[in-house]
């Protein structure tokens, strides 16, 4: 399990929170859970999501891929969180930072060789 220190700080968001952020019912915000297009952890009580999986409103186009290669892999979503927000060394910054700066990729082919 990795540190908690070095993760990336960000808020972490509801249902409700992510609901009203997308302009979408809490029904849709779970669905889109399901379909693995967003991906988030119930370490804490109810479902959270890391606000920084969110671009303009929207989820980053990237991460459902992203979240199939790592669950293809063998990561739970608790573990493909944590890897998407710690540092990696072969990418030289935290995986989300590379996808939201359009590297995906490079974030995806590591992600391959981690299983």
């Amino acid at each position: 399990m990795t540190d908690d220190n070095s993760r990336i700080q960000t808020e972490w968001l509801s249902i409700p929170e992510v609901a009203e952020l997308l302009d979408e019912t809490p029904g849709r915000v779970r669905r889109l859970l399901d379909d693995n297009a967003l991906v988030g952890s119930r370490r804490e009580g109810p479902v959270k999501i890391p606000a920084i999986f969110f671009v303009d409103g929207e989820v980053l186009s990237s991460l459902r891929g992203t979240v199939f290669v790592l669950h293809d892999v063998g990561f739970s979503d608790d573990e493909a969180i944590d890897w998407l927000l710690t540092p990696e060394e072969s990418i030289g910054v935290a995986p989300i930072e590379a996808l939201r700066a359009g590297r995906k990729a490079e974030v995806r082919r590591v992600a391959q060789t981690l299983g």
